[in-house]
């Protein structure tokens, strides 16, 4: 446990202190040894004067929390993982650009009607893809499929160690975005907007969690992790407004909620 750091103002009431004392015998080092054995000794006699105080409920709370603490955990290092999303600003700014409408699913939305997954590279799909961008250590096979490796879930803080553990999500669900306009697409753009790895648009995330939200907007869904809540958002917006998807009043009331007093 370390009580104490002498620096600052404490040093220089050190120093003073040697310079009183380097005439005595007590030191017969060169000046920077002695100099630091004095510091060490200044540290002993602190350490040994607050060893000596009563053992009051203040003395043990600052023992607790400064020795004992517990180190706060870190997510698992990822590479590459989602790009990206816009500044806090940028989408309070782009989500008052985003046209208010109130969804339509006529025609019904039909999942076909996005192509997924597409080939990205060689043998690699665009699921294979992000499952290499966002995992650690992914080992694959020759047909590109992941065999091993290491995958954090940033909507609930979950970490795994096999692929069929991992599910890859649309930050923008596809059905939410046939409903926001994409019905009036054409297939190849409703193909390239379910395959896009150039906006934060997919990240591999705790297969569960992902079928939990499943077609779910801002206003009836977000991660758990509220630690992750507002990059979710700035996501979700930076998707919609690249795509010129509408929003509706309740998910937009949601989203202006989580920029304002989340992020």
């Amino acid at each position: 446990m370390r009580w104490f750091q002498i620096d600052g103002s404490d040093s220089e009431l050190v120093e003073a202190e040697f310079l009183q004392s380097t005439s005595s015998a007590s030191y017969p080092y060169p000046i920077s040894v002695s100099f630091s054995i004095h510091q060490i000794r200044a540290q002993e006699r602190l350490v040994a004067s607050i060893v000596m105080l009563p053992k009051s409920p203040l003395f043990l709370l600052i023992a607790a929390t400064t020795g004992l603490a517990a180190p706060i955990p870190k997510p698992l290092a990822r590479r590459g993982n989602l790009p990206t999303p816009i500044a806090v600003s940028t989408a309070k700014s782009y989500l008052s650009e985003l046209t208010v409408a109130a969804e339509s699913n006529s025609p019904a939305y039909d999942r076909d009607e996005f192509h997924t997954w597409i080939a990205i590279s060689g043998n690699c799909n665009t699921r294979e893809y992000v499952l290499r961008r966002d995992g650690v250590d992914v080992e694959t096979s020759n047909a590109c499929t992941a065999t091993s490796g290491t995958w954090y879930s940033d909507y609930d803080g979950e970490t795994w160690t096999s692929a069929s553990d991992v599910d890859i999500d649309h930050i923008v669900p596809l059905k939410e975005a046939w409903v926001s306009g994409a019905r009036l697409w054409s297939a190849s753009q409703r193909e390239a907007f379910a395959n896009d790895i150039t906006r934060p648009q997919l990240l591999a995330v705790t297969d569960n969690i992902n079928q939990s939200k499943g077609d779910r907007d801002l206003a009836e869904w977000l991660p758990p992790r509220e630690a992750y809540q507002c990059e979710y958002v700035r996501a979700w917006i930076d998707v919609k407004h690249h795509y010129d998807l509408t929003i509706d009043q309740a998910e937009k009331d949601a989203a202006s909620n989580v920029l304002y007093h989340v992020c």
